[in-house]
C-alpha cells in the first residue's frame, strides 16, 4: 500500500459521502520532531481539538516520514494527502511564483513589522498563486531568517566584495549577490559543509539555528547578523477535503492557525538565541548590522533580485509583487 493511504478520507465520509461527525485530517512535513514547524502544528491541533469539541483533529508526520516536499505537495494536489506544512524555498518546482521569497530583505528587520506586510494583503495573493496549482493553501508562516557567514570579514557592504557565496539553486538569488560584487555559486546542502572546509566559498546564508545545527560555524570565521533572507513556510491542504470540512470546522482551523503564530515567532526567536550564544562561544567574531547599513543592504540587493523574479515569473509575478509594494507601502509608510 501507498504511504500516501487515504486513511483520513475514510473517516471523513460517512454513508452517502456526508461529512462525519469526527474528523482526523493527515498532514506532512520536513522538519524534525523538535522543530518549530512541529511545534506550531501540534498547538494547532491542540485549538483546533478545543474550538471543535474533538471533532477534528490532525495525525502529524514529521522528519519527511511521508516522503520529500515536493511528494507531499503533489499528493496533496492530487488527494493522496490530506495537508503538508512545507517551506516555501523548496516549492519553486510547484509554483514558480515562491521565488519571490528569495529577494532579498523583502520584509522588515523587525518582526512585528514583517508580520504587518504578511498580514496587509500579502500573504493573501501569496497563498493564492499556490490555489491556482490545485491546492488549497490557508496561511504563510515565517521560519526564521537568514544570516550571512564568512571565513573573511563581512561587517560591512564593501567587505563583500570579492567573496564567492553558496546559495540555493535560485536565478533571483544569484542575481542578488552581484551587485554587491559577490559570485553565487549554487551547492546541494548536502555538500555545504565540506564546500566551505575545502574553500570551494568563502561564505553561506541560512537561519542561525541551521548554523549551529549543521555545525557550519565550525569552518567560519565570521558572522554577520542581517536578517536579509525570509523563510516562510505554508500550509496546503487538499482542496476537495477543505471543501468537504463545515464553515465552522474551517473558520476553527484558520482561526487557530493566526492564534499560533505569535507562539511559533517566540519558539524560533528562543532556538535562534541559543544558536547565536554557541556561535558567540565557538569564538566567531559577530556583527549586526545597523538600520543604515541595512538599508545600504537593501538598496544594493533589492533591485537586482526583483527583476530577476519579474523576468521569470512574467503578468502573474508582476501582479503578486504589486500586492507585495502595496502592502510593505501600507506598513513602511
Amino acid at each position: 500500500m501507498s504511504k500516501f493511504a487515504w486513511g483520513s478520507v475514510a473517516v471523513l465520509l460517512g454513508a452517502g459521502g456526508a461529512l462525519a461527525q469526527e474528523v482526523s485530517l493527515r498532514i506532512g512535513h520536513v522538519e524534525s520532531p523538535h522543530s518549530t514547524t512541529q511545534v506550531l502544528l501540534e498547538r494547532l491541533s491542540e485549538k483546533v481539538g478545543e474550538k471543535t469539541g474533538g471533532a477534528v483533529s490532525f495525525q502529524i508526520y514529521p522528519q519527511s516520514q511521508l516522503g520529500g516536499q515536493r511528494e507531499m505537495t503533489e499528493a496533496v494536489q492530487f488527494g493522496a494527502l490530506d495537508a503538508t506544512a512545507g517551506p516555501v524555498a523548496f516549492m519553486g518546482g510547484f509554483n514558480p511564483l515562491a521565488s519571490i521569497m528569495d529577494i532579498p530583505f523583502l520584509y522588515p528587520g523587525d518582526p512585528q513589522q514583517a508580520q504587518a506586510v504578511r498580514d496587509s494583503g500579502f500573504a493573501d495573493a501569496f497563498c493564492d498563486s499556490f490555489n491556482l496549482r490545485g491546492v488549497t493553501c490557508i496561511g504563510l508562516y515565517p521560519n526564521g531568517t537568514k544570516q550571512f557567514t564568512s571565513d573573511r570579514p563581512i561587517s560591512t557592504l564593501e567587505e563583500f566584495s570579492g567573496q564567492k557565496f553558496r546559495v540555493m539553486e535560485s536565478a533571483v538569488l544569484v542575481e542578488s549577490f552581484k551587485p554587491v560584487g559577490v559570485t553565487a555559486v549554487p551547492i546541494p546542502f548536502s555538500e555545504l559543509y565540506t564546500a566551505l572546509q575545502t574553500g570551494i566559498v568563502d561564505g553561506e546564508e541560512n537561519p542561525l539555528d541551521t548554523i549551529f545545527n549543521m555545525k557550519f560555524f565550525e569552518v567560519q570565521d565570521y558572522l554577520t547578523l542581517s536578517g536579509h533572507g525570509a523563510i516562510e513556510n505554508v500550509i496546503l491542504f487538499n482542496p476537495a477535503v477543505w471543501d468537504r470540512l463545515s464553515d465552522d470546522q474551517r473558520l476553527a482551523i484558520t482561526s487557530s492557525f493566526d492564534e499560533v503564530i505569535p507562539e511559533m515567532i517566540a519558539h524560533k526567536t528562543a532556538a535562534a538565541e541559543t544558536s547565536l550564544a554557541a556561535i558567540r562561544e565557538a569564538g566567531l567574531t559577530v556583527t549586526e548590522l545597523t538600520d543604515d547599513q541595512r538599508a545600504r543592504f537593501r538598496d544594493a540587493m533589492f533591485p537586482a533580485a526583483r527583476d530577476a523574479f519579474l523576468k521569470q515569473a512574467g503578468s502573474e509575478g508582476q501582479a503578486l509583487f504589486d500586492a507585495y509594494q502595496a502592502a510593505y507601502d501600507t506598513v513602511m509608510n
